[in-house]
């Protein structure tokens, strides 16, 4: 996928290191907990997932599942072996036909098992940690589908939402950056602004809109 352009600008910092690491496989509650803080414990590991394979990815995540929904795909699934294994009793995603299934490709997972929450400025400050962003960008062989994970602190003061991405070229590594940068100074094309015709919105998993 060409986005080789933003290496420099979505490169420009280290990623923050977050809390703690978790040992892969780790199941952080053992009990149940109620809703509200299982979704924040979600949304940590799902951060602590994203922004660990930007250091080196890990050997659970298949080099054949290395793009940018595979990235999406593995956080997710990580974080619920850790936060909440039983949910994994049945497939996280839905595939073309809306049944579930372990496997969903950058379309699919935004037009199935994820909801739309606008393109302007006002739903990207509400971001949260493991909502989207969303590019089609036409080439001669047909649209290409792109995503970036976003992660933000619980406390907006403490750093800024940043989006974590794998490029979709075998071999590449994944990469992070500011999302307020991306929205000001990559070319227009990657841009998520509501000028930018290929940005197709911010999108929040289905399961966690409540």
């Amino acid at each position: 996928m060409r986005v080789l352009m933003l290496t420099l600008l979505l490169n420009a910092g280290p990623a923050p290191s977050g809390t703690a690491p978790v040992r892969e496989g780790a199941v952080i509650a053992s009990e149940p907990v109620a809703a509200e803080t299982r979704a924040r414990l979600l949304r940590r590991e799902v951060a602590q997932v994203a922004l660990a394979q930007v250091k080196a990815p890990d050997a659970a995540w298949q080099p054949a599942q290395r793009d940018c929904a595979g990235l999406i795909r593995y956080a997710y699934r990580t974080a619920y072996r850790r936060v909440a294994s039983e949910r994994l009793s049945s497939p996280l995603w839905k595939d073309t036909r809306g049944g579930p299934s372990d496997f969903a490709d950058a379309e699919t997972l935004i037009s199935r098992s994820f909801v739309p929450l606008g393109r302007g400025v006002d739903a990207r400050e509400q971001l949260r940690t493991g909502d989207v962003v969303a590019f089609r960008q036409e080439h001669d062989a047909g649209p290409v589908f792109h995503l970036m994970l976003v992660v933000r602190p619980e406390d907006r003061a403490h750093a800024p939402a940043r989006v974590v991405y794998h490029p979709g070229e075998a071999g590449a590594r994944v990469r992070t950056g500011i999302l307020d940068s991306l929205a000001t100074e990559a070319p227009l094309e990657w841009r998520p602004v509501p000028a930018n015709a290929s940005f197709l919105g911010f999108f929040r998993f289905k399961e966690w809109m409540s």
